[in-house]
């Protein structure tokens, strides 16, 4: 049970987490936030600018940017000892930097999210070690509340960040791209940036209900010959669609391990 979390830097990400867990009825007594600069936290939970000198936490969660890991590790470890787990939300930082940086902690977990967490809706990449049974169950029970906690092996870790964490910016282009066509096509700029948001709104709805993978439901939208089926084509004309997005991940893969080797040293 993980019962008190320290917050170190309260960015975005940290940020849209509380938020989630708050919604979901968690006390804000249970949260120690640290950060330098942010003003105001969700909550109203008080924002220290240093962390403390002393204190016990179940777990201590790591907001700041990878570069400041470094930095900030000394400060912070003495609050890590043999009761606490870091859980870290940096990225290309792997389990073993972690290990090294915080030696007597419980147990290291790396925790991606994206900023669906503030609505209980986003997938949570999981990787760990050091954690006995029952510690990864409580790590699951804290996650349950902001979306969908995935465990997976650090192997993987940097194409499901790509895949869970980057993702949403690219639906979020694509979702751009399809108003600004259908501005540059002849509608007013309002009215189709808002009708571009609430179909992909709506599809994104149904795909998640259906028992139809996506895939098919595309099929079942578009008859041969039909109005669909003409702008599919181009999607799928030469693998086109699929190679894009092939690539798109590939490279946000490769810099999320690029980032790795960096924060390792080599």
């Amino acid at each position: 049970m993980i019962d008190s979390l320290l917050v170190i830097g309260c960015g975005n990400m940290a940020g849209a987490m509380l938020e989630g867990w708050l919604a979901a009825g968690r006390a804000p007594s249970s949260f120690t936030i640290v950060d330098p600069v942010r003003e105001n936290a969700p909550g109203g939970i008080p924002v220290l600018r240093e962390v403390p000198q002393t204190g016990m936490f179940d777990a201590i969660l790591l907001g700041v940017k990878p570069q400041n890991l470094a930095e900030v590790a000394p400060v912070i470890a003495p609050l890590a000892g043999g009761g606490t787990l870091i859980l870290s939300l940096l990225a290309g930082v792997e389990l073993d930097v972690l290990a090294r940086a915080f030696p007597a902690a419980r147990g290291h977990v790396r925790v991606m999210p994206n900023l669906a967490v503030s609505l209980g809706k986003a997938p949570i990449a999981l990787a760990a070690q050091g954690l006995a049974q029952e510690e990864t169950a409580a790590i699951t029970a804290l996650m349950q509340p902001l979306g969908t906690p995935e465990w997976i092996g650090q192997d993987r870790f940097d194409l499901v960040t790509a895949l869970a964490g980057s993702g949403p910016a690219f639906v979020y282009r694509f979702i751009d791209a399809l108003g600004a066509a259908a501005i540059r096509l002849g509608l007013p700029e309002e009215q189709a940036r808002r009708l571009a948001l609430a179909m992909v709104e709506g599809a994104s709805a149904l795909a998640a209900g259906s028992p139809h993978d996506p895939g098919k439901l595309a099929e079942m939208v578009a008859s041969k010959g039909g109005v669909t089926r003409a702008g599919l084509d181009v999607l799928d004309e030469n693998g086109a669609l699929n190679r894009l997005v092939t690539d798109t991940l590939r490279a946000a893969r490769d810099r999320s391990a690029e980032m790795a080797r960096e924060a390792r040293g080599g």
